[in-house]
């Protein structure tokens, strides 16, 4: 049977299927195939779509489908070689795979070593320069929208070295336990915020009589010049507020506006890695390029975080292969403690990935958790930290946080991340004020559909035979250029003033 023609913007030569590892039960197609052809030498029974699976060898019902070489399902039915696999004949394996050969690599020095940052009084590097609006609790949240607004019109324009002024509003602070690990979780976030690099300058407002008190955000040493914060009910109302913001952030926005950018050395920097709407090229393009990405950030003295802990279930040992003891425990524990919150809440970390990622070809959690640990890269794990927690050193580490890619990347950057990149397979759209997002396709079709939120195109890797090493230095030359101030399309959108969104643990009250 001739083949059939090669899909538009497809290299004449490129692979049309992917089989990972020779352990692999199952093999990726690369574009759309059709039952008749022969690939991977076995002859398809069933059209398999782009990015899906099919069986290139026989699987019994009750055994181990293997993917990434690992277990990544269980078959629910006999599987014949040629067969499409998907949720029609799989389904979660009663166990995974928990040996892993992978141990941390150290990766030479790449040669662009340096960006152009903005050096605070602490030591710590911004990539942006905005001033904060932060909301103490959510009833200062509208005040604090106005203010930003006001502001963005009134003061902008006279400030023109400033990036703007962005409001950092939620829906907690009241209503909630004073102690404990929601409450913990939500200061521990706001400080972040508030002591962030990417702010040449912090105003935060609060009502009065909320749970979450101004008197718990003191400002640090450095800060004390342009970190100021009142009560609504203490300035006569909302409208007096944002009067009296302008007239507080007049001299802050003045002396941010006289920060200039520096050439600063790569280990100032912190990169958050996200990744969400996945697809079945998301763990073979885009997460393995990020991968390689990290590792050279890492490599240069920076640090890369690693997030989402029901997204790594399954995975969880690849890590811990990369890590001390103690760090090993302390993942571990994060997962024991996931287990536990899932029961206690009705839920399970066994469930499938969403309809979206269903669609593009992905099927139990564990594939999509194998996938999204490629983001990691093959780095040693110098650290494993809890959700909003100050990192303290250098390399690749872990922060817990949920799945939810607001609520994480919110973390990652009350962490420190001054730099976010975000790879998807659906078409993500995100922002995450102060931090510039890159967003990053795994697969060209999705470039090409959504070229107005995508800013590199991962799926060169499968339709032009680029190599992951290549497409990674690519990214990595984006992150120091974005660093540096290029803008982002998420920015010029004007993504981020929405997507802060602090992980709510604890019970409303």
């Amino acid at each position: 049977m001739s083949q059939p023609p090669i899909l538009p913007h497809r290299a004449a030569n490129a692979p049309i299927s992917m089989h990972l590892s020779p352990a692999d039960t199952v093999a990726i197609a690369l574009r759309p195939l059709s039952a008749g052809e022969t690939v991977e030498g076995v002859t398809l029974t069933d059209d398999v779509a782009l990015g899906h699976k099919f069986a290139v060898r026989a699987m019994p019902a009750g055994s181990a489908v293997v993917k990434y070489g690992q277990i990544m399902a269980e078959a629910k039915t006999d599987i014949a070689p040629g067969q499409h696999v998907h949720v029609h004949n799989i389904g979660m394996s009663e166990t995974h795979s928990d040996l892993s050969d992978q141990h941390g690599v150290t990766h030479a020095v790449p040669a662009r070593t340096t960006f152009e940052g903005y050096l605070r009084p602490d030591g710590r590097v911004g990539t942006r320069n905005f001033i904060g609006i932060l909301a103490s609790v959510n009833c200062s949240s509208t005040v604090c929208n106005a203010i930003a607004d006001a502001a963005n019109r009134i003061l902008k324009p006279k400030y023109p070295n400033i990036d703007g002024f962005a409001p950092i509003v939620h829906d907690q602070g009241c209503g909630m336990a004073n102690q404990g690990e929601g409450f913990d979780a939500l200061v521990r976030t706001l400080k972040g915020y508030r002591d962030h690099p990417n702010f040449g300058g912090v105003l935060i407002v609060g009502l009065g009589c909320e749970v979450n008190q101004l008197t718990l955000y003191k400002p640090t040493d450095w800060t004390k010049e342009r970190f100021l914060s009142f009560n609504i009910q203490e300035v006569g109302g909302s409208s007096s507020a944002v009067r009296r913001a302008l007239e507080l952030l007049d001299p802050i926005a003045r002396a941010a506006n006289e920060d200039r950018r520096t050439t600063q050395p790569v280990s100032k920097l912190t990169l958050g890695m996200q990744c969400g709407g996945s697809d079945g090229f998301s763990g073979i393009t885009a997460n393995p390029a990020l991968g390689v990405a990290s590792d050279m950030l890492v490599a240069a003295g920076g640090t890369s975080i690693l997030s989402e802990t029901p997204e790594i279930f399954g995975a969880e040992h690849l890590l811990i292969a990369r890590a001390t003891p103690e760090t090993g425990a302390k993942i571990t524990a994060m997962i024991d403690w996931w287990r536990d919150y899932a029961d206690r809440n009705g839920a399970s970390l066994d469930n499938n990935p969403s309809p979206g990622n269903k669609k593009g070809g992905l099927t139990t959690i564990l594939e999509k958790s194998l996938g999204a640990v490629a983001k990691g890269g093959l780095s040693p794990l110098s650290g494993a930290f809890a959700y909003a927690e100050r990192i303290d050193v250098p390399g690749f580490v872990y922060m817990d946080s949920p799945g939810y890619d607001p609520v994480a990347a919110t973390g990652q950057v009350a962490s420190g991340a001054n730099l976010i990149a975000f790879t998807t397979g659906r078409g993500s759209c995100f922002g995450a004020k102060p931090a510039p997002s890159i967003k990053l396709a795994s697969n060209s079709t999705l470039y090409r559909q959504m070229h107005e939120d995508m800013d590199i195109d991962c799926g060169v890797v499968v339709d032009e035979g680029l190599s992951l090493e290549e497409m990674g230095a690519r990214i990595y030359d984006l992150l120091l250029d974005t660093a540096s101030g290029k803008h982002t399309k998420s920015e010029d959108f004007g993504y981020g003033d929405n997507e802060f969104v602090p992980w709510k643990i604890g019970a409303v009250l």
